[in-house]
């Protein structure tokens, strides 16, 4: 099986400041303050049909995302907006992946992150889905992760902030190594709270449960789905959910921009059907973004 190829070494273009280089030409310094402590916020869409999905909202959450940080993106919603769509057709894409990320440069080094500019980048590139679709049919198998989502009061819980990934990453990890294809990770309290890069239902019922986004983003594809699950006359509950009443659910799925409407048939010891709910909401959402049913 041959490697899978670098993601430093493509053909293609990115926009990078304003302006589309060469691929393998959009590089940052070594010293840039976002490589050494975090200053950099991004977002993950997807394109359907050359269009990139509830993109308004995507370019509107990087602004907001960057804010808590305390920066300003020195480009508008709308102007993020057109980039986007330049570098889709920039690289010929019809349906891809999309990563905008902004961050704070190299002028000066240290904790204070006052003095650097901010820069921001586009790429684009064909990423198929998010998960082995094989085991996504069946419903993935989750680990729980050693490690917690913080309280609000102890970091930007609300920002798509590249630090707060760390812990995914490393959980991510364990449960790979531990044979599991994803981790269910708790909040600072012990109560569930999502995936490592996904937000977490349940069904139980005819009723959709799910954690209120507290300490983790309130992600535009959760949103989603819970509208279409609205509109089909399922009651969704939002509500703290403790570890101990998971064996209680019948179903459990996963939604986000990569990862879509993701099935779920274990989290650690507690066992799900892939049932019918989850399979009639993953397929609304795909007619949804391919606009087999209208975008309201």
């Amino acid at each position: 099986m041959a490697a899978p190829q670098s993601y430093d070494d493509r053909d293609g273009w990115i926009w990078y400041d304003g302006t589309l280089v060469p691929w393998r030409e959009a590089n940052v310094h070594v010293l840039t303050h976002a490589m050494h402590y975090a200053s950099a916020v991004f977002e993950g869409q997807k394109a359907y049909g050359g269009v990139v999905f509830k993109l308004q909202e995507h370019s509107q959450r990087l602004h907001t995302s960057a804010n808590i940080l305390g920066f300003e993106i020195p480009w508008s919603v709308d102007e993020i907006g057109a980039a986007c769509n330049e570098v889709l057709k920039a690289n010929n894409l019809v349906d891809g992946y999309m990563r905008p990320i902004a961050w704070r440069g190299s002028e000066k080094m240290g904790v204070s992150p006052t003095g650097n500019t901010i820069h921001l980048a586009i790429a684009a590139w064909d990423w198929g889905k998010y998960f082995d679709p094989e085991k996504a049919a069946k419903g993935l198998r989750l680990d729980i992760a050693p490690w917690r989502r913080p309280a609000p009061y102890t970091a930007p819980v609300h920002s798509k902030a590249a630090g707060l990934y760390m812990i995914a990453s490393l959980s991510k990890q364990h449960a790979e190594g531990r044979g599991y294809d994803d981790a269910l990770m708790m909040d600072w309290r012990g109560q569930v709270a999502e995936a490592t890069g996904a937000n977490a239902f349940f069904v139980r019922d005819g009723s959709i449960h799910t954690p209120p986004p507290e300490c983790f983003l309130d992600g535009i594809t959760r949103r989603t789905v819970m509208d279409l699950a609205r509109k089909r006359g399922i009651e969704v509950v939002e509500r703290a959910i403790w570890p101990e009443e998971l064996e209680s659910f019948e179903q459990m799925f996963l939604t986000g921009s990569a990862a879509e409407v993701t099935f779920v048939q274990s989290a650690g010891p507690w066992n799900f059907e892939v049932g019918d709910l989850s399979r009639q909401l993953a397929k609304d959402y795909d007619d949804l973004v391919y606009g087999r049913i209208p975008n309201s």
